[in-house]
């Protein structure tokens, strides 16, 4: 008798768990978050919301990002979460965002989040420009360290600079949005393009990923590498023998950010994945990695990021960037793509 109750406690106790688990709501969202900061952020959300599982998808951002430009007619994705807002506006434009506003917008400064209300996406933290220099290989080469974008065109960085592709990589195209915001784009013509002539020839690679050129200059393998801080500061940190570059002229930049899809059937979970990522607990995980957070004073001092870095940062349009990404992506691509990596 006692062991017959004991497998009816069994199987209830089963059937309990079995049912808990059923009532699991699975999100699939689609990041270009690094793959390191992906467990403290799920763990920490699921802390509060044990009952979503998050189905990452997770590729660079401009592959994120043709992918969901090409699912428009068959979507998957529930949530987009870590992509660069420069994107996130792209989508807005293309009628595939759901507008919501998270319980925390209001902690949100203006800058960091889109204009309307309620807003299709709002900012979590500023990934801004940086090269990575390695002071070994330069002192080799007899390469001084460089102060600005321009120095990077001079002729003794014949060879040694590398930096993202555009198309494929969020990094990379913050890059080129920047000099052509700060010097010009004119159909092809205007002073953004001609630096990135004079760059082109002593480029290298171009890579598919934004943090790889700081790992390849931190590993010897190029003098500069154009990056972002994040990995720049992650990479020094560990020992790598690199400083940091902020050019002078000004550092482009872009937001990682959040946004809910369009027609989701798991809109009450992805608003609980919105209401989470906007607190102020996120903000604190996302500042560990980044010097600047969407809700201010919440990023602690990163070290080896100036305590001027923000004022650094140029104006940026969103929308102009959304506006003319097909159009620039193509000049890029006619121009500079012979030096891509191959996938």
């Amino acid at each position: 008798m006692k062991y017959a109750k004991s497998l009816v406690a069994a199987v209830l106790g089963l059937a309990v768990a079995t049912g808990a688990l059923a009532q699991k709501t699975q999100l699939t969202v689609y990041t270009a978050l690094e793959t390191d900061q992906l467990k403290a952020y799920q763990e920490a959300f699921n802390k509060v919301n044990p009952n979503i599982e998050i189905k990452w998808v997770r590729d660079s951002t401009g592959v994120v990002t043709a992918k969901l430009l090409a699912e428009q007619a068959n979507p998957q994705a529930d949530v987009i979460w870590g992509v660069a807002a420069t994107s996130l506006a792209l989508f807005e434009r293309n009628g595939m965002l759901e507008p919501y506003a998270p319980l925390n917008l209001d902690a949100i400064m203006t800058q960091y989040r889109d204009k309307k209300s309620p807003p299709a996406w709002w900012g979590m933290d500023v990934f801004g420009a940086v090269v990575c220099f390695n002071t070994v290989e330069a002192k080799k080469k007899n390469i001084p360290i460089p102060a600005t974008w321009k120095d990077l065109t001079k002729p003794e960085f014949k060879g040694q600079v590398v930096m993202p592709n555009p198309a494929s990589s969020g990094t990379g195209y913050l890059d080129v949005v920047s000099w052509l915001q700060m010097w010009g784009d004119d159909g092809g013509k205007g002073g953004g393009w001609k630096y990135m002539d004079a760059l082109h020839e002593n480029i290298g690679q171009y890579t598919h990923s934004g943090s790889k050129p700081c790992n390849m200059a931190a590993a010897g393998e190029y003098v500069a590498g154009v990056s972002f801080e994040y990995r720049g500061h992650t990479n020094k940190a560990k020992g790598a023998p690199i400083e940091l570059v902020f050019p002078k002229e000004g550092l482009g930049w872009d937001l990682e950010g959040f946004a809910i899809y369009k027609g989701t059937k798991k809109l009450d979970a992805a608003k609980k994945l919105a209401d989470w990522a906007s607190s102020k607990d996120a903000m604190i995980l996302y500042g560990k990695n980044f010097a600047i957070t969407a809700q201010p004073g919440v990023a602690p001092k990163l070290a080896n990021i100036p305590d001027d870095y923000e004022s650094r940062l140029i104006k940026l349009d969103f929308d102009k960037a959304a506006a003319g990404r097909e159009r620039t992506l193509a000049e890029w691509s006619r121009r500079y793509d012979a030096k891509s990596e191959k996938r």
